[in-house]
């Protein structure tokens, strides 16, 4: 029997590393399937933490596996905590460069070839961003002005999440 991706990645909370790709201000994104309030959510390419293994190479695994890229890291950006009613993901976004490799739409290994949610990915920018219903789009990158600004955002955010109150 195949697991739902809310079966294996839901109800519990997950250690995200998300990867910040910003060139000729665009941003590349990826749309995932059954995640968000209207059914799908562009994000930044990126996954979880598994026990043992360093966040850099999480990283650089997850691009791979999503994009089909090699990166280099450039710089931490920032914490989000992100919650809806079946997921919570603790994410730290970096700013990563792709050094190698041309962008295509790639899996996640976790899920069957059947049941993947991994459906797109895109550059996008900032007025195709700001097109974007808010609920499909997610939410560290709902009030940007420029797609460079996600670059100057350092700290820790709780950005706005519709679903929880």
């Amino acid at each position: 029997m195949d697991s739902s991706p809310s079966q294996i990645f839901g109800g519990k909370v997950r250690v995200r590393v998300c990867a910040v790709i910003v060139e000729n201000d665009q941003i590349l994104l990826l749309k995932h399937q059954g995640i968000g309030e209207k059914g799908f959510l562009w994000s930044p390419p990126g996954g979880g933490v598994e026990f043992g293994e360093r966040t850099e190479n999480t990283l650089i695994r997850e691009v791979s596996e999503e994009i089909g890229v090699e990166i280099e890291i450039r710089n931490f950006l920032f914490f989000n905590e992100y919650i809806d009613h079946i997921y919570h993901a603790v994410e730290l976004f970096f700013e990563v460069k792709i050094i190698n490799g041309e962008v295509s739409l790639g899996n996640d290994p976790e899920l069957k070839s059947h049941n993947q949610i991994l459906k797109e990915v895109k550059w996008f920018n900032i007025s195709e961003l700001k097109a974007l219903n808010n609920k499909n789009l997610h939410n560290a990158l709902r009030n940007l002005n420029a797609v460079n600004e996600i670059l100057e955002i350092n700290g820790f955010f709780k950005f706005q999440n519709n679903s929880i109150k």
